[in-house]
């Protein structure tokens, strides 16, 4: 029942760190650098031909979750010494 529950709470907190670079830290960072919205940024490795779609290297996405692991890795941090702490 612990690990059920502590799926839920995951899949929460994740939800919510997604909301949180989408919707706060992007747009704040896009302020900052003229308005470019990171999560866009893309390198085009080889454009569109006649009948083939283009090679995109999405960078931008990746280091949006980048920074959605780094937050989430933070929170457990600080959870984990809490508990380790409360514990002794």
């Amino acid at each position: 029942m612990d690990l059920a529950i502590g799926v839920v709470i995951g899949a929460s907190f994740s939800s919510i760190t997604n909301s949180l670079v989408t919707d706060i830290i992007n747009p704040l960072l896009g302020l900052v650098t003229n308005k470019v919205d990171l999560s866009e940024q893309a390198i085009v490795l080889q454009q569109a031909g006649a009948s083939s779609t283009p090679v995109i290297l999405g960078y931008g996405n990746f280091l949006s979750n980048v920074l959605n692991f780094l937050i989430i890795s933070f929170v457990l941090f600080l959870v984990i010494k809490r508990v380790n702490k409360l514990a002794k």
